[in-house]
């Protein structure tokens, strides 16, 4: 009985870590966190065109 209770707390821990989600943001932050508009960002990554930047224009 005490080798099954060790084995579902095992399942239920790994499960546990397993539903945990990363999340990630696109786009270009400053340091305090903020979004950039995509102009500004383009002048940042000096890059010809804001449109990687721009959310709307994302594939």
């Amino acid at each position: 009985m005490k080798s099954f209770k060790i084995y579902l707390s095992l399942v239920v821990f790994s499960l546990s870590i397993i539903s945990c989600e990363i999340r990630t943001t696109t786009g270009a932050r400053t340091v305090s966190g903020k979004s950039v508009p995509p102009g500004q960002a383009k002048k940042i990554y000096g890059t010809k065109s804001a449109r990687p930047f721009a959310p709307g224009q994302n594939k």
